[in-house]
């Protein structure tokens, strides 16, 4: 059975799944002030954080189109999975199911499934993957469905910030508070719910030991290691996660790791210097 999988552009893709043919990207678009993007790979990220640094606003993102996602649904693939980032973090979710809704109108029914990461950035691509490796076994729809929703259920997303700005432009944390910690450099390690919420885990002063904490957190958390892949995207610091790559396997042994530069709407949430890690 022909497929393809539609990821929004907060998940990066590999090489590997650029070139398999069975991969698509729906462009998120950005704003900052009047500086506005597609998230799409025309996407400069130095320019992108010089702009974000440079304002005192906080940088607005737009989902992709119900349309947009009908489109991508409208093609010769027999089954089709839409993959977006955490509900709770944007509506790309809910324009996706909306999408699948306006095709069925239009053309009818078809195999088309959207599912909600509950993550964002690289959770996204491991969840890409796992729909391919469900449907090079041979799986029927409702069996890549079932196991990839179980997938989803045991994934764990973390993330490091150099800095708490971001938080401070969007108002998750008063100008005060983030002038401290900026201070005295207490770096937060943060990580997702098993609904798509954000929380911290906890933090430390400097980076190195907070990047130890974070990788103590997911060694703790992780079941049956050697099945699983470990994915970290970074945004413009590739030194950093072959570091985190090296704590990580300091701790367990996964089945392989894999690192990818953050796109646009990951490079927004990470921030310069962020780090984001997933099993």
């Amino acid at each position: 059975m022909s497929y393809k999988v539609i990821i929004d552009s907060c998940g990066e893709l590999t090489p590997e799944m650029k070139a398999s043919g069975h991969f698509e990207t729906a462009s998120l678009s950005i704003s900052v002030d009047d500086y506005h993007i597609v998230d799409d790979e025309t996407f400069n990220q130095k320019e992108f954080l010089e702009k974000v640094a440079a304002s005192p606003n906080v940088p607005k993102s737009s989902c992709p189109s119900p349309e947009r996602y009908m489109e991508g649904y409208h093609c010769d693939a027999e089954r089709v999975y839409a993959v977006t980032l955490s509900a709770e973090l944007s509506g790309s979710y809910n324009s996706a199911v909306l999408g699948k809704d306006l095709y069925v109108e239009e053309y009818g029914e078809k195999d088309i499934y959207v599912f909600n990461s509950r993550s964002a950035s690289i959770g996204e691509t491991l969840i890409g993957l796992k729909i391919e490796e469900c449907e090079e076994a041979g799986m029927s729809f409702a069996q890549v469905v079932e196991t990839v929703e179980a997938y989803i259920e045991e994934q764990h997303t973390y993330f490091l910030l150099e800095t708490l700005e971001a938080l401070r432009k969007n108002g998750r944390l008063t100008g005060l508070k983030a002038v401290m910690a900026t201070a005295l450099n207490i770096k937060p390690v943060m990580g997702s719910t098993p609904e798509g919420t954000i929380y911290q885990i906890g933090q430390a002063r400097g980076m190195k030991k907070a990047m130890m904490r974070m990788a103590d957190q997911l060694a703790l958390e992780v079941k049956d290691a050697g099945e699983k892949i470990v994915a970290i995207s970074h945004c413009n610091c590739p030194k950093r996660a072959e570091d985190f790559k090296k704590l990580i396997l300091d701790r367990i042994q996964p089945k392989d790791v894999i690192i990818l530069d953050t796109a646009g709407i990951s490079s927004l949430y990470a921030c310069d210097g962020g780090i984001i890690a997933v099993i």
